[in-house]
């Protein structure tokens, strides 16, 4: 863009100063490693919950949401229907495991529950999946500077790295969620401004629109194709895509870490209830934004669609709007970065470095190390992070679909954990390795839609490693204390309080409330399924 104009350049500068600015203000308190993991643990659970959003619903969504149904048409949204089942599974089941444990590392289950390596693969998986979304979302950033200011994306990735490098290095658990609460406000914000110019601008009314556009095939939203190579189906939004976005939100180290920095049990549930609610409806709307953009736009094909949005913010030519929202989704993927080099090094340190290289040493030794490990996986994620400027695709599409080949593998080592007495480690991680094998298979050898990649992992992993472990171990006779039904053994025999304030402290218990994620679910797919028959 050759002209960014001098009120952009303002507000984008205040905004990211004011960001740097809270990380200065928070930073005085981090004097421990356990603040730099964990915070104070007086975070309200709004907050944290803002934060959660902020993180997955950022700059991937704002610019690679558009750009995926600008494509492919709001059928995409069947990927992302399911979050109030999947929020309903991650606080019901895992949840009171991570935060009863009182722990940082929600990999210390996988030692607790099976042993050192069972952590550690899960560890390394983590590192591996979570290094190449922050690529992804470190790409994202700097294709937005790109399009300002002009100069190379490799470059702008490089200095975005340091910017984000910088700050995180300052601000902890703390800063990261206080930052995520303003950046998720912005965001939306200047999601609602385009969404309303956006309307205004479209040459004919709302409805006449949707009804042009279900005509080219754009408004088919609820496809109940059996045909596993369509990726967008009810059946993938209902099946596959429960079991990817809950491993995605119940073991995943950046997500649950901000749940171990509430006050209480009850607090980062509310928390993740707030995702479980919300979501929906941001989707939605980035999704309808790339509908309505290929009506505008006449289905125009651009070099690359995820500045869609950006281009819609230059041609509307209100001063001051393209400044809102470079600085919107700038800061947002600052924020998603930050929050992944801090879980990156929280993992590393406790997992790796505390564990087997230095023990016993001070608070302040692992304070210091955590900002090390920081500083070298900033460095590391820049290598896919170019890798990715090659791709002309949606982002977020693509971040997706390389999480897919690996979530399966988390989700069996959480399930048969929970629920399996004579899984071992020996036969879990042979399970592992057999998940895996069977999904490059589906990848590389068939047709089949990336969403059903942690299906396949998963039901190949869990027979596989139930079988391997009765052979090599046999049956076991103890019941392990971090299984569900030992937990609920262990309450009764310890006669435990089972609630907290009202919450349930024990796995496997459905709050009250949760029975509402059901609900919403069930009318959420019933105000699609209107909104498909009445266009």
């Amino acid at each position: 863009m050759e002209d960014f104009g001098l009120l952009n350049w303002t507000i984008l500068i205040v905004y990211l100063i004011g960001n740097v600015f809270m990380g200065l203000m928070f930073s005085k308190d981090i004097n421990s490693a356990e603040n730099y993991y964990l915070g104070s643990k007086t975070i309200p659970w709004w907050a944290i919950g803002l934060s959660v959003l902020a993180t997955y619903v950022s700059a991937m969504s704002f610019l690679g949401g558009p750009a995926w149904s600008y494509g492919s048409g709001l059928g995409v949204m069947m990927i992302h229907i399911n979050y109030p089942i999947v929020i309903f599974l991650v606080i019901t089941l895992f949840l009171p495991f991570f935060y009863n444990s009182g722990v940082a590392s929600i990999y210390d289950y996988q030692e607790k529950r099976f042993g050192k390596k069972a952590r550690s693969v899960m560890s390394i998986i983590f590192m591996m999946t979570q290094t190449l979304s922050s690529a992804a979302v470190l790409y994202a950033t700097a294709l937005v500077v790109s399009f300002i200011i002009g100069i190379e994306v490799n470059i702008a990735i490089v200095v975005i790295t340091i910017v984000a490098l910088v700050y995180t290095l300052m601000g902890g658990i703390t800063a990261v969620i206080w930052t995520d609460v303003i950046q998720s406000i912005i965001l939306m914000v200047g999601a609602v401004i385009i969404f309303y110019f956006l309307l205004t601008d479209l040459p004919q009314p709302l409805m006449s629109t949707l009804s042009e556009l279900k005509a080219q095939g754009k408004m088919n939203i609820l496809d109940f194709s059996l045909d596993t190579k369509v990726e967008a189906t009810v059946w993938t939004g209902v099946v596959a895509m429960v079991l990817y976005h809950t491993t995605v939100y119940g073991a995943n180290q950046m997500v649950v870490q901000r749940a171990l920095a509430a006050k209480s049990i009850g607090d980062a549930k509310k928390s993740f209830l707030l995702m479980g609610f919300i979501a929906f409806f941001i989707y939605f709307l980035f999704l309808l934004l790339g509908v309505l953009f290929y009506s505008y736009y006449n289905g125009q094909e651009f070099d690359n669609n995820n500045t869609i949005v950006l281009q819609f913010a230059a041609d509307t030519g209100l001063p001051g709007l393209l400044g809102i929202i470079t600085a919107a989704v700038i800061a947002a993927s600052l924020s998603s970065l930050d929050s992944a080099l801090n879980s990156l090094a929280t993992v590393t340190t406790l997992d790796f470095y505390e564990k087997y290289f230095k023990k016993e040493a001070s608070s302040n030794h692992y304070l210091k190390a955590s900002r090390w490990f920081t500083v070298f996986w900033a460095g590391l994620i820049v290598v896919p992070a170019i890798l990715f400027a090659q791709s002309e695709g949606s982002v977020l599409q693509l971040l997706t679909k390389v999480g897919s080949y690996f979530v399966g593998a988390k989700l069996s080592m959480y399930a048969l954990g929970f629920y399996s007495q004579h899984t071992t480690e020996r036969g879990l991680l042979i399970g592992v390795v057999a998940g895996f094998l069977a999904v490059w298979v589906a990848a590389t050898q068939t047709n089949i839609a990336w969403p059903w990649y942690c299906a396949i992992g998963f039901i190949i992993n869990v027979p596989v490693s139930i079988g391997a472990s009765l052979l090599l171990d046999g049956r076991q006779s103890e019941l392990s204390v971090y299984t569900i039904k030992g937990q609920k053994k262990m309450y009764r025999e310890q006669n435990l309080p089972v609630k907290q304030d009202g919450w349930y402290l024990i796995p496997g218990k459905v709050d009250n409330i949760s029975w509402l994620l059901v609900v919403f679910f069930i009318a959420t797919l019933g105000s699609l399924y209107l909104l498909s028959i009445f266009i």
